[in-house]
């Protein structure tokens, strides 16, 4: 009996040991022999493992991670929150007033306590009505009594245990009333999924019609002509896209979460999934919103775009009639300045208003760059099709009309103001004309002809110059007058009376006739002056002239040698073709003083006096010329004689030298050579001998006073002496060369016999003395 004890409780300790229940010191034969220690723990092992270990609790985040006992305190203080007098912080003294318990039942069987009347001073009351309803109603053994409770110190593993059993029902009660909802939500979600896809059918209809009717409306780009009405379409855009839009993508929403729903409930209901008709799938609903969202930008851009173009032409126009209305201002105005011919009556005033108007014309002209923008602004207009381009182009018609007709007068009046500036001009010319031939007339009427010939000549071309410029003044005067009388006889405006004109021209013509003839009168007069005093400056330079060759012929400078006499004698002669050519120019300027004392000039005893003085001049002169002539011919025969003696003498020198010399060779060949050159020296000696001869005559042919000077007779007894010994020289050296001539020929005659004497001695020396007789005698022969 006692094996079968102990294999019923091995197998159940087995059991315990694969269910992972932990059995410290405990065996089968502790149990079966009755230890009730260890029974006890293993029973409470059992309750923990099996009743309180599978409790759970629910918390919000479900992160904790509790034990069985805690996790049946959270439990036991979720359901207790909220009732007074309830306080669960452990499974002991919690419990003792048994409010407690009967917050348990109450919470889930509000029908079976009445809470509020319970006192929390009366604990075995409390106790008591909560362990008997919880067995009479609820079918909770009843595991304990009110005095197990309501003591000191409460056991807790038996209120453990308790406290389990009414988890484990109210939990089992949980899951029955889930399961009866369960049933009648079924068929709920059933009815309430069609419903769900009815109106997801219905939206997506309505949704997909308002977008393609919202894309074309999008679509269209037929905007306003202006800028108020542009303003309102974009207004109404985004009236569109801040209430229209905003609902329907909340729509749009509110369908994928209705399928997502619809979905997600049939899913849970393990039905077939639900899968909108093609054209309404949300991906359809998805491709037709950015249709809608490109069709809501391009129109957003093509708005913007069109407001700021309307806005800039606002702008434009409104820069239009800002300017336009500047631009009226301005031609006006100027156009009252221009019509004014206030010009003034002299060259200064017209000047200055022409200044001005020049003035004028260079603001308009920098005008026109206004005008012509406001043009390029109208066109511009025209160009975007502005909506009140009639009024803008006809108040650009008007501006341009008034430019034109402003330019018409400004051209009028530049046409007037040159008239009056040319003749002014003319007029200003006439006084110069006139204050210039005051002063050639202040010149004309001059005394002054002249005091020498440069001063006529200077007079003459000053004379010649105011000619050529009276000849200009003619060709200016013409002009002037001409350009003056134009004004008179033109037709239309004339700046000026006419009769004033004429009688400018008339007078200005009578000053110049009396001009040209002051000036013939005063060239006849420097003519005159002129040939008197170019007379007297030929003469006087003809005087000059024979007096600096006066000097000249007469200078004691005759040469120091051949060299200088021979350039003195090219300067004389150069001198004598000078004054032969002096000579011809002389005689034309006289002839030229004999015409005016035969023409009776004023100054003929002057003339006369001056053409004798000049003539005696020129006599004496041409005698010193000669008589200069002369003595450098003499100067030139003696120099010239120097030279020669002095050429003999080197020349004897040198021959003596050559003479004297001990040289008389050193064989045959060198001394031949000596007598042949000494040969040649001798016929040149003989040869000087005439050279000498035509010295002695040259000397002869010099003047007196040179041939009696000392030098030259010492030189010619010098040159007579040296060459006397140069000739007995020659002959001795001659003799000495022929002596050694022979002397050397002698040698040579030596030498050769001696040599054959040798070569025969050395012939004899060598031959062999024949034996036989025969041969004897032909060594003998």
């Amino acid at each position: 009996m006692r094996i079968h004890c102990l294999e019923n409780v091995d197998k159940a300790l087995q059991f315990l040991k694969e269910q992972k229940v932990h059995l410290e010191n405990m065996g089968s034969h502790d149990i079966v022999d009755g230890s009730h220690r260890l029974t006890l723990g293993l029973i409470w092992t059992i309750i923990l493992r099996f009743q309180i270990q599978d409790i759970t609790v629910e918390t919000h985040d479900n992160r904790e991670t509790r034990s069985a006992k805690d996790a049946l305190l959270l439990w036991c203080q979720m359901k207790t929150a909220g009732y007074s007098n309830v306080n669960i912080r452990n499974f002991t003294s919690s419990w003792k007033d048994g409010m407690a318990f009967n917050a348990l039942i109450h919470k889930h069987r509000p029908d079976l306590v009445d809470f509020n009347k319970l006192k929390q001073s009366n604990a075995t009351y409390n106790l008591q009505q909560a362990f008997n309803i919880a067995e009479q109603q609820l079918g909770v053994t009843k595991l304990l009594d009110p005095e197990d409770v309501f003591t000191e110190n409460p056991d807790e593993k038996s209120i453990i245990t308790y406290v389990v059993a009414f988890y484990h029902y109210f939990s089992k009660m949980k899951a029955l009333a889930v399961e009866g909802k369960r049933i009648g939500k079924v068929l709920d979600n059933a009815i309430e999924t069609q419903k769900m896809i009815d109106k997801y059918e219905q939206l997506a209809s309505d949704l997909l019609i308002w977008i393609e009717q919202t894309i074309v409306v999008l679509n269209s780009r037929k905007f306003a002509n202006s800028l108020a009405g542009v303003q309102q379409q974009l207004q109404a855009f985004n009236t569109y896209r801040t209430v229209e839009k905003p609902s329907k993508f909340q729509e749009k929403g509110n369908l994928e979460v209705l399928l997502f729903s619809i979905q997600s409930r049939m899913r849970a209901n393990n039905q077939k999934v639900y899968t909108p008709h093609e054209g309404k799938l949300i991906s359809d609903i998805n491709r037709g919103w950015e249709r809608l969202e490109k069709a809501e930008h391009e129109r957003e851009l093509a708005l913007r775009n069109e407001l700021i173009r309307q806005e800039k032409l606002e702008q434009l126009a409104r820069r239009f009639d800002r300017k336009a209305l500047m631009r009226e201002t301005w031609l006006c105005e100027n156009q009252r300045l221009v019509s004014q011919d206030n010009f003034g009556y002299d060259l200064p005033a017209v000047e200055a208003a022409m200044k001005k108007h020049e003035a004028i014309e260079a603001d308009i002209a920098a005008y026109e760059e206004r005008v012509q923008t406001l043009v390029d602004v109208s066109l511009e207009l025209e160009a975007e099709n502005y909506h009140d381009i009639k009024r803008i182009n006809a108040r650009k018609d008007n501006i341009m009309r008034l430019w034109e007709y402003l330019l018409e007068l400004l051209n009028a009046r530049r046409a007037r103001l040159e008239m009056n500036l040319a003749l002014q001009k003319i007029f200003q010319e006439m006084l110069h004309i006139i204050d210039w031939m005051d002063e050639m007339k202040v010149q004309l009427l001059s005394q002054d002809f002249g005091k020498h010939l440069m001063g006529v000549e200077d007079l003459l071309q000053k004379h010649t110059l105011v000619e050529a410029d009276i000849a200009i003044q003619a060709d200016r005067l013409k002009l002037v007058n001409a350009g003056a009388l134009k004004f008179a006889e033109g037709e239309g405006y004339t700046p000026c009376d006419p009769n004033v004109i004429k009688d400018r021209v008339n007078h200005l013509e009578l000053c110049y006739e009396e001009l040209c003839v002051l000036a013939a009168e005063r060239k006849a007069r420097l003519e005159q002056s002129r040939c008197l005093w170019r007379f007297f400056w030929e003469m006087a330079e003809t005087e000059g002239w024979i007096r600096e060759r006066e000097q000249i012929f007469s200078s004691q400078d005759y040469g120091k040698d051949i060299t200088s006499i021979v350039i003195l004698q090219s300067k004389h002669k150069a001198l004598e073709d000078e004054l032969g050519g002096l000579s011809t120019h002389l005689q034309q300027t006289i002839k030229e003083g004999r015409d005016m004392i035969a023409q009776k000039h004023f100054a003929s005893p002057e003339i006369k006096k001056r053409i004798e003085e000049v003539l005696a001049m020129w006599k004496d002169l041409e005698e010193l010329a000669a008589f200069r002539k002369q003595n450098l011919q003499d100067a030139q025969n003696f120099f010239q004689f120097q030279v020669d003696a002095d050429d003999v003498k080197t020349w004897l020198q040198d021959t003596y030298r050559i003479l004297s010399s001990d040289d008389v060779g050193h064989d045959e060949f060198s001394t031949q050579t000596l007598v042949k050159k000494h040969r040649d020296l001798t016929d040149e000696i003989m040869k000087s001998g005439t050279a000498i001869d035509a010295l002695n005559k040259q000397l002869q042919s010099l003047p007196e006073e040179f041939r009696k000077l000392p030098e030259i007779k010492d030189r010619r007894w010098e040159i007579k002496e040296l060459y006397a010994d140069l000739v007995a020289l020659a002959d001795l050296r001659r003799q000495r060369l022929q002596d050694a001539l022979a002397l050397y020929i002698m040698f040579r005659e030596a030498d050769a016999c001696e040599l054959w004497m040798n070569e025969k001695e050395k012939w004899l020396e060598g031959i062999e003395i024949p034996k036989k007789l025969d041969d004897l005698e032909v060594v003998e022969h």
